[in-house]
């Protein structure tokens, strides 16, 4: 049975539904994108399956929604924020699985960026007679895949800079006091963020100033990766990250200069040292990214302080910004910004956010956006 004629407000209402179901499976399917997928019977809209990729190596949203929906899946729509792969991975194509299910009408969110993917996945499904739709709810399905295309197509991780700031734009007092500025509730958001990401980066002005152990409390469903951007590979010995670095990673970055001696006894005492080859900090960086981005990681956190979140402001690398900002006036010519760096000469060249929640945790306010890109 053909389904009936598709009503473009019903697509989209089943689309963001099978995003709904996606976003379960943030945090847990990394390096995979989150997918989640919709199967609805004959012309009433009947749901008759939901499934979503719930994590590394699992079932695709499409087989579990089908595995859901069984029989009733035949001549039905389903809705999928994602492209189907049609290539053999972890799992065998959903493609196939579409396919003999007897499926009738698909509607895909976007399209995989995957080389492997990239269009076949939807050339297959009309080769098999499968009605395709493409571009429901398009934009909210590529925003819920952006890291998955940032490290597919930058080969780089998608970077989130946090930041706690008083009402007057200061992240520290005069005489450096930070903790804390920002509420119980900010701080317990910024834990669960942490414990979806696949790494944590801060400044060794930061691991010197606040020896901080950069673990996500209570853990999260991954267990990110802690690095210090340390030129001359001065975190001390005794530091919180040194003394954990059996027990949760640490990659101290240094530059090309960093002492023989130094970064042996980091090594020793349980820390992975990356050495860059340039010596200018933004080109070091976007060097770490890369090597990052080759080791599949999709999302990487940058904590600060200033110094790092300028170099990564004046490379254009942050993505996404989360921006705590406390009722609290500090005050201080010798107070420091949230964000240092050379920063932009003129306002029409400042980087713009695209907003997209804004919250009142413990009475602080939260601004969380993307950074807007031609």
């Amino acid at each position: 049975m053909q389904p009936g004629p598709p009503s473009r407000t019903g697509d989209e209402r089943m689309m963001r539904r099978a995003i709904e179901l996606a976003a379960k499976g943030r945090g847990a399917v990394e390096p995979n994108p989150p997918v989640g997928a919709v199967i609805v019977a004959g012309d009433r809209g009947l749901v008759v399956g939901e499934g979503w990729h719930d994590r590394f190596g699992g079932p695709h949203a499409e087989v579990a929604a089908i595995a859901a929906a069984g029989s009733a899946a035949r001549g039905g729509t389903l809705y999928v924020s994602l492209e189907p792969c049609c290539h053999h991975g972890k799992t065998p194509p959903c493609t196939e699985a579409i396919i003999a299910a007897g499926i009738a009408r698909v509607v895909v969110g976007t399209g995989d960026p995957f080389p492997a993917v990239a269009g076949a996945g939807i050339d297959a499904l009309r080769r098999a007679g499968i009605a395709v739709e493409v571009g429901v709810c398009e934009a909210e399905t590529r925003r819920l895949i952006a890291p998955f295309r940032r490290l597919v197509e930058d080969r780089r991780p998608w970077v989130i800079a946090k930041w706690a700031m008083s009402l007057d734009g200061c992240v520290a007092t005069a005489t450096g006091e930070s903790r804390w500025i920002s509420s119980e509730e900010s701080r317990g958001l910024v834990h669960g963020l942490r414990g979806r990401v696949d790494a944590i980066l801060v400044g060794i002005g930061t691991a010197l100033a606040d020896d901080p152990l950069l673990t996500a409390r209570p853990p999260g469903p991954r267990r990110p990766l802690r690095i210090v951007l340390d030129r001359t590979a001065r975190l001390p010995l005794e530091s919180r990250l040194v003394r954990t670095a059996r027990e949760e990673p640490v990659l101290v970055a240094t530059g090309p200069d960093a002492p023989a001696e130094r970064v042996a006894a980091l090594e020793a005492a349980g820390c992975e040292v990356w050495r860059g080859r340039s010596a200018a900090a933004g080109e070091r960086l976007l060097e770490l990214l890369h090597e990052l981005g080759g080791r599949s990681l999709t999302t990487l956190l940058a904590e600060g302080g200033p110094t790092v979140l300028g170099v990564l402001a004046d490379a254009d690398l942050i993505d996404e910004v989360w921006a705590f900002v406390a009722p609290r006036i500090i005050g201080g010519d010798a107070s420091r910004a949230p964000v240092g760096g050379r920063g932009f000469a003129r306002l029409a060249s400042a980087a713009t956010l695209d907003v997209e929640g804004v919250e009142r945790p413990g009475g602080d306010l939260l601004v969380r956006g993307v950074v807007r890109r031609p």
